[in-house]
């Protein structure tokens, strides 16, 4: 019992060191950018050496999806405090919240690219969490506009463009943030999937030139 209790302590502990590791290294990015936030800096915020550091963390990659990974959730926290699974407006919020922690979306943005090459050790976490914001992104595209959007896309061919918008934005945004409005472009693309606004009562609906021929 003795032994069991020690090793349940020491995974305890083990596990609270990584979390403030996790959590240094997500205020270091803050700061830093994704480039500033190396393992010596990380390191010297928790009070460990780099060497020390790295029995949590081998590789700085890997300590960046481990920062991604808590990121996300948190996000699906937040989205679930909603009653289902990302509904729009929520999707609409975290896109304006990523605006206020560029570190995180430019760590993000960077192993994103990074992790198309073979081997990489983040391409398992973006092919499944890719295929995870496709599956939510559909199944809110779903409730808000049923088997069909507007459009006549489905909610699962309009949910793979959702996930391109919500990168794209970002990337022209950490580009050029002054020029870029990152939360007002997700939401005038929004705007896009809806259905176009009823006319106002009593205002007749005319085919083209119906007017000239009465």
């Amino acid at each position: 019992m003795t032994g069991a209790r020690a090793e349940r302590g020491g995974r305890a502990e083990r596990g609270g060191r990584r979390a403030e590791i996790i959590q240094a290294a997500t205020e270091v990015i803050a700061e830093r950018g994704y480039r500033g936030a190396t393992l010596a800096a990380v390191a010297e915020r928790v009070g460990l050496t780099q060497q020390g550091l790295m029995h949590y963390f081998a590789t700085k990659e890997a300590l960046l999806v481990a920062v991604l990974e808590a990121r996300d959730q948190w996000d699906m926290a937040s989205a679930a405090l909603h009653g289902r699974a990302w509904p729009l407006e929520v999707v609409a919020n975290l896109v304006e919240y990523n605006a206020t922690r560029p570190g995180i979306v430019q760590a993000f943005t960077v192993l994103a690219g990074d992790s198309v090459t073979e081997g990489h050790p983040a391409q398992d976490y973006f092919r499944d969490r890719y295929a995870a914001v496709r599956e939510g992104g559909a199944e809110a595209l779903r409730a808000e506009y049923g088997d069909r959007l507007p459009g006549g896309l489905t909610p699962e061919q309009a949910a793979t463009l959702l996930a391109a918008v919500v990168d794209g934005l970002q990337v022209q945004w950490l580009l050029d943030p002054g020029a870029v409005d990152m939360p007002a472009a997700f939401r005038d693309f929004l705007s896009l999937l809806a259905p176009p606004p009823a006319p106002p009562a009593g205002e007749e609906r005319c085919a083209p030139g119906a007017a000239g021929n009465a």
